[in-house]
């Protein structure tokens, strides 16, 4: 299986192939040992044994390591969720005013921002329920509201136009 792990700024495909590990085209034996009763396990690299803790975070493959005492922040993805990552990255910039629209019908359920707020991509915007469930509208783009038209109590139909961003 083929892996792309990011490391800061820093990127590597990984193929893990039984007992080997392959990075940039070099093969290296590794092992991975659980310590009983800990959060600790030891990964055995060539004649390198390292210690680490790994904590998973939200969202896809993304994880904080500490190996032998250092924080590495890290994103580790599939060769296919990597790619569809980045397709979508790039073509997700937006180039002028992004309105945060309905994506279901549903019940607003909370309004996090009002006019003249400065929001940042991704920040959540609007949570509603739909489905029996609640499911927060984040902003597409960072910019300032310049309009909210969600209420919350109101039933709103899909495309429903929520807030607008400038």
């Amino acid at each position: 299986m083929r892996y792309v792990v990011q490391v800061g700024e820093e990127r590597r495909e990984v193929d893990v192939a039984g007992d080997a590990v392959i990075v940039d085209g070099v093969e290296t034996a590794a092992r991975l040992t659980d310590v009983p009763g800990t959060p600790v396990r030891l990964v055995a690299l060539g004649d390198e044994v390292h210690r680490v803790v790994a904590r998973r975070h939200p969202g896809r493959g993304r994880y904080t390591l500490w190996v032998d005492g250092f924080r590495h922040e890290v994103e580790a993805l599939d060769e296919r969720s990597r790619t569809i990552r980045d397709l979508s990255a790039a073509s997700g910039v937006a180039a002028g005013p992004a309105p945060l629209i309905a994506p279901m019908p549903g019940l607003v359920v909370r309004v996090n921002v009002t006019e003249g707020d400065e929001v940042a991509a991704g920040q959540g915007l609007v949570v509603m329920e739909a489905m029996k469930m609640e499911n927060e509208l984040r902003a597409p783009a960072a910019g300032r509201v310049s309009r909210v038209h969600a209420t919350v109590g109101t039933a709103v139909e899909k495309g429903t136009v929520l807030v607008e961003l400038e």
